[in-house]
């Protein structure tokens, strides 16, 4: 009997939905389900190095970059709907191949709107059914929510409780039937690691705000005698390389490594992105956080852990190393129940 074929398809946008899609293959492959994986740019390189013998295909692209005016980036969105619900439909049109050609059972995606196909079930991952964006809050969260509608079930990676991640964002007090809370997801386990850096510095996120915060940090870090490690979450080949000798540089690491270095170190400074999130409360670590400038979400999380004691946070453009001493007032994560009923979730694909 052949295995049901489930397609899984993140966004790119950063990398953080590649990433939380990497536990979910990993048990789609131990229930016996065989995995195709689709996406476009860095997101789908990233997870062609995590799973190389797995069928990867690629979809349109949304092509969504920020701009340097963080004030700018809500309305710049606004004024590309037109393009991106284009982009929408071709997404559409080439799952529904996708779904022909590959003989599929299911899907699942990850803020991937357009990827679902109305005669096999599907699911849609997100941890913002409240899609922050200002003034503009409730007409970005009913679109959302429109969308989310239309599939079968929308999976939240968070714990249904008070004890959660996403706050606000991932809670209403009346939440739709389709809708079930899968526990937070991370690709890491908690191993004791000896520790080798004080900071780790974790990059992602569009252009051109990535590179901005990593030219900053760099000068920031030019001269401590502190031990850094910079992971600057790019998939290019060429290097770059600092003066400062204390500091090490690399553009990429998978997950086993990525898992020893933040283990391996006392802090860790990165964006407030909810996958990264998820990742740091899993491991249980001290964090610093950076928002994208612009980016409403990040910025609620960043200062919703601040009023909770957990981990401080500054603005990009203000960011010094006299920041960090805030730290000392901050008690780190501590870990959430991160058991996630694959077996449960996993039944909306068990039917005929």
């Amino acid at each position: 009997m052949r295995k049901k074929r489930i397609l899984v398809a993140a966004l790119n946008w950063g990398l953080g939905h590649a990433t939380r899609c990497i536990p979910i293959i990993n048990e789609l492959q131990k229930n016996e389900f065989e995995v195709f994986i689709a996406s476009d740019g860095a997101a789908l390189e990233l997870l062609k190095k995590e799973f190389p013998d797995i069928k990867s295909l690629k979809l349109p692209s949304y092509d969504i970059t920020y701009t340097k005016s963080p004030g700018l980036l809500k309305w710049k969105i606004f004024a590309e709907s037109p393009r991106l619900l284009k982009i929408m439909q071709r997404e559409r049109k080439v799952t529904r191949g996708l779904v022909e050609k590959y003989k599929l059972n299911g899907i699942i995606s990850d803020n991937r709107p357009g990827c679902r196909y109305k005669h096999i079930k599907c699911a849609f991952i997100t941890h913002q059914f409240s899609v922050l964006s200002g003034n503009t809050t409730y007409l970005s969260s009913k679109l959302h929510q429109k969308y989310i509608s239309k599939f079968d079930e929308c999976w939240i990676p968070d714990a249904s409780g008070n004890q959660n991640l996403s706050g606000i964002m991932g809670h209403l007090k009346e939440m739709p039937e389709n809708v079930k809370y899968i526990g937070p997801l991370s690709r890491f386990n908690k191993l004791p690691q000896q520790k080798k850096y004080d900071y780790a510095v974790i990059l992602s996120g569009p252009e051109p705000q990535r590179t901005m915060l990593e030219e900053k940090l760099l000068a920031a870090f030019l001269n401590t005698d502190k031990k850094i490690i910079f992971i600057r979450g790019v998939m290019d080949k060429e290097n770059i390389s600092s003066a400062n000798k204390n500091l090490i540089i690399k553009n990429y690491l998978t997950t086993k490594a990525l898992e020893d270095v933040i283990m391996g170190s006392t802090v860790i400074i990165s964006r407030s992105g909810y996958s990264s999130i998820m990742d740091l409360a899993k491991l249980e670590k001290k964090a610093f956080f950076i928002p994208t400038p612009g980016q409403f979400e990040q910025e609620y999380l960043a200062e919703r852990f601040m009023k909770s004691g957990i981990a401080p946070f500054c603005a990009q453009e203000s960011f010094e190393l006299s920041q960090l001493e805030q730290l000392e007032g901050f008690s780190g994560f501590s870990r959430l129940d991160f058991r996630v009923d694959f077996r449960d979730i996993f039944t909306l694909f068990q039917g005929k």
